[in-house]
């Protein structure tokens, strides 16, 4: 009998999503034992200040890499939006899932929308992405940093500590909690997170016969979009501290449209640009768009963070 490992953290949401991956490669492979290897990220661990300051996204992803690498597990699954633009040597991202929908959401008891926020309302949330440019939309808000789980940080906004948060909708969705979105930012003035929604399992490199398990998995519409987000990104540094924000859209006639934006920390600054060209040059998209937003001024703002 063969049998499968994933290295997968602790909270609800990467438990569904390992669970989602154990399910799907068990249905594609009669035979086939998925066992999950719950352990506990540097990003998990370290809940008392911005994300940014402790290292960024990658600490949540640090430790399943480790697995990986010495053999503990033979996949990982990870939300693509907390790895990082560079694999550790001798890792892959090998299949990425069918996207969710990658809207940021507003989550309130008592507000509808991030518009009708009273005057200094308090908004929690960790990502800076989304403190620029709700300081952009709303700069009267009381910008607070809100760290922790889905279920922790909506039982911190039930508790009267925050008037509304932001979170993704595709963890609420996935979690069954689509009640709590009261609004789904337009991406065309709130700009998604780079691969937010999308479900990535990564694996080593010379690990053949893992990858031919993952290829039934693979979907090439998330490829796509990932391949220009990324791309971007990475060009841009892959900074995970830094205010970095991208969506990339299939059109119609088979091209793709790439939105891109680079803020400074407290929101004054916001360089925002969008692109478009052929599905089959995502990558060389991103790189363009990431060269362009570089030339008028995002080199700065990056330089001033220290990437």
């Amino acid at each position: 009998m063969q049998t499968l490992r994933i290295a997968t953290r602790e909270s609800p949401l990467a438990l569904w999503q390992a669970e989602h991956v154990k399910s799907r490669l068990e249905a594609a492979h009669v035979g086939l034992t998925v066992t999950l290897v719950p352990m506990t990220t540097t990003g998990d661990q370290l809940l008392s200040g911005p994300l940014s300051q402790s290292g960024g996204k990658g600490l949540f992803v640090k430790e399943l890499e480790a697995a990986l690498l010495d053999g503990r597990a033979d996949i990982a699954v990870h939300s693509m939006k907390d790895v990082p633009a560079q694999q550790p040597d001798g890792l892959m991202l090998s299949a990425y899932l069918e996207g969710e929908d990658p809207r940021d959401a507003f989550v309130s008891n008592h507000h509808a929308s991030l518009a009708t926020l009273p005057q200094g309302a308090r908004l929690g949330t960790a990502s800076l992405r989304r403190q620029v440019q709700a300081r952009r939309l709303r700069p009267d808000l009381q910008i607070e940093v809100l760290r922790g789980n889905v279920g922790t940080r909506l039982r911190k906004l039930d508790e009267g500590r925050h008037d509304a948060i932001l979170l993704a909708c595709a963890g609420l969705m996935r979690l069954g909690l689509v009640s709590r979105i009261r609004e789904r930012l337009d991406p065309e003035t709130f700009v998604p997170a780079i691969g937010q929604g999308i479900v990535g399992i990564e694996c080593r490199a010379d690990d053949l016969r893992t990858q031919g398990l993952l290829a039934p998995l693979h979907d090439a519409a998330s490829t796509l979009r990932l391949a220009a987000e990324r791309s971007f990104n990475a060009r841009l540094g892959g900074a995970c501290q830094a205010p970095i924000a991208g969506h990339a859209t299939r059109l119609a006639d088979g091209q793709l449209r790439l939105v891109g934006l680079v803020g400074t920390p407290d929101g004054v600054t916001l360089l925002r640009d969008e692109t478009r060209g052929p599905a089959e040059q995502a990558a060389a998209l991103g790189e363009l768009l990431a060269e362009r937003l570089l030339a008028a001024g995002a080199r700065d703002i990056l330089s001033a963070l220290g990437h």
